[in-house]
This record gives structure tokens, sequence and C-alpha cells, in this order.
């Protein structure tokens, strides 16, 4: 299959940060339908494309377009990751669906077992995965640029506040809470960095951001295997912020700093300061693209498979469950490479 007939399915706000990765990726990648229940945002796409030579088939439904394509992107309420991810897969039609892979363990479970069945790629789309500063900072934690790291911190902080009657202020629709629909990303990394987590706590508050109906800022604290640590501080409430989305990986010879918003990646040594390297701002999402698409080509299993992504899921909910309880989370179990393909927990 030289080039990939790919539906664009959920044409709202988040699907304008992946516009980039179509024109760049056009020699590889053909998009032929926009899709969305709202005609009029399907169209803006389809225009948009237009302006690249492209045309666009515009649907309300992507039961119209799951025969005519090899693949589609899902950009979607989270709540119906579900149902549209399944009957693309069902019709062996290769899937990249926005995080969260889906809103309960057992949905997760079929998608998994549906794609192995079909012998076709699942991918959750960890856009942060793909992000040149993300993925250069694991290449120092590996090879040990600092030495040996014991704590890795994220901080991310935004406002983001959906008008009344918006799907992500719903737990039902959403599946929980800030933690869930965007600190999702960051477990992922922290266990990508970190390893075999052992233990942690989440604390979550609606105070700030009323408009939620579970937290919209969280604080996630985990403990590793060999006494390292990694903390997530998440809200969407930031009415300012110094922050921004920043990364820090202290270690016994210095701190690695990822610093999204400014686009820089240092080595702090006391108080020397090195610039190792500098990339434009921004999701990058053209990279996980072009992952699917070797994936798609090779058969290869995607970076955020299935399977991992599930371990990342159980993590946030078996926080949330000892949250409710007043007690730390037993999170042994959950490494990385302590799940078999079926999502199966070895």
């Amino acid at each position: 299959m030289s080039r990939v007939r790919l539906a664009l399915v959920g044409c709202g706000g988040m699907s304008k940060s992946h516009l980039r990765r179509f024109h760049e990726l056009a020699d590889r990648l053909d998009v032929v339908a926009a899709v969305d229940i709202e005609i009029d945002k399907a169209q803006a796409v389809a225009d948009a494309m237009a302006e690249h030579g492209a045309t666009l088939r515009v649907a309300t439904s992507h039961l119209d377009v799951v025969e005519d394509v090899d693949a589609a992107l899902l950009v979607l309420p989270h709540h119906l990751h579900h149902p549209v991810s399944m009957d693309f897969l069902r019709a062996g039609k290769h899937v990249l669906v926005e995080k969260p892979m889906a809103i309960t363990e057992a949905e997760c479970l079929d998608l998994i077992a549906t794609a192995n069945s079909n012998d076709i790629v699942l991918m959750i789309a960890y856009c942060m995965r793909f992000h040149p500063l993300v993925t250069g900072m694991k290449q120092l934690i590996d090879a040990k640029a600092c030495g040996d790291i014991f704590q890795v911190s994220i901080w991310t902080e935004q406002l983001t506040q959906y008008h009344k009657g918006h799907w992500a202020l719903k737990k039902a629709t959403l599946g929980g809470g800030q933690l869930l629909s965007h600190g999702c990303h960051y477990i992922d990394i922290l266990l990508w960095y970190m390893g075999r987590p052992l233990r942690g706590t989440h604390l979550g508050t609606n105070t700030g951001t009323p408009w939620m109906e579970r937290e919209g800022t969280s604080n996630v604290s985990v403990e590793f295997e060999g006494g390292r640590l990694g903390y997530h501080f998440g809200t969407w409430g930031a009415r300012g912020t110094r922050m921004g989305y920043a990364f820090h990986a202290h270690g016994t010879e210095g701190m690695i700093e990822a610093d999204i918003k400014a686009g820089e990646l240092r080595i702090h040594r006391g108080n020397d300061v090195e610039l190792i390297g500098q990339h434009e701002s921004g999701k990058h999402t053209e990279e996980e693209m072009a992952h699917f698409l070797d994936c798609i080509a090779t058969g290869a299993r995607p970076l955020t498979d299935g399977p991992g992504s599930l371990q990342g899921l159980r993590l946030i909910w078996r926080l949330y469950e000892a949250e409710e309880q007043g007690r730390l989370a037993d999170l042994r179990g959950l490494g990385l490479d302590q799940v078999d393909d079926s999502g199966k927990l070895i």
C-alpha cells in the first residue's frame, strides 16, 4: 500500500492541531474524508484541505465512509472512542484514536482484542511521546547524562474552560477529570521514563475550575522501583503560569530540563546551564502520524499501542479508587513490561 486513504472523524477544535501533519505527509497519505455530526465543521476541514489541492468527501456519519478508507484518525468525545473505533476495526481498518483509548477497561480490552484478531494497527494518539524534547529527555535519561535519575517532575498549567453543556465537563462522557483526559499523556511518559511503579497518590479538586464535574486540578505522586519518584501537576485553571509545560529529571550529577513552552532542552549542573537542543513549540503530530503510517506499512507495533496505553489508564483508575477510599494506591504490576498483547496483566 503506497498511499494510505484516511478519514478524519471529528472536526472540532482538537482536529485543527492535526491538519499540519497531513500536508507534510502528502507523499504517503491521502485524506479523503472529513466527518462530523455538524456538517459545517466537516466542511471547514474540507475547505482547508482544498487549499492544498485535496478533495475530501464530507459526511455526518463515519459509517458513510468506512468502506472507502484504509485508516481513520478519530478525534471525538471520549465516550465515543470505543464504539466508533470498533466500527472501523471490525471493517479491517487501521485506527489512530485520540487519548484516552476508551473510558472503561472492558472497552479498552475489546478494542485490543478486535485489532489483534484482525491483524490491524490500533494506535493511541499520545502525541507527546513523539515530541523532540520529550524523546530527547528520554535519550539523556537512558544515557545517564546526569547520572542516576531519582525524580521526574512534570508541570502542565493551562486554562481550559468549556461552555455550558460541553461533553468535556461531565465525568460520564469525559471518563473522569483533568487527570484522565489530559494527565494521561504524562502518566504515560512517567511510565516510559521510570519503569515499574509501586505505589502512588492522587489529590484532585474542582476548586478554581467550578465548570468541571470532576477535578480540574490534580497532583500525582508515584514511587517507582529503586526508590525513584515521579510527579505530575496539572491544572485547567491557570489564570497565569510560569512553568507552562515543563519537565525536570533530577539525577545524581545534574538536572535535565525540557522546557516545552520555550522549545529548549537543557542540562543544569550547579550554576552551569548547557543548551542541548531547540525545537519549535507545538504538538509535533506529524511525527506521530508518520509512525502510524510506518506501522501500517511494516506491521510493526506502535510505540503507543493498546496494551501499553491500557496500563497508564489502569494506573489512573487505581489512583482514583484509592483517593476515594483515602489510602495509597497499590500500583504493582503496572510497569510497561507487565502486560501481554491481549492487555492482560502478567
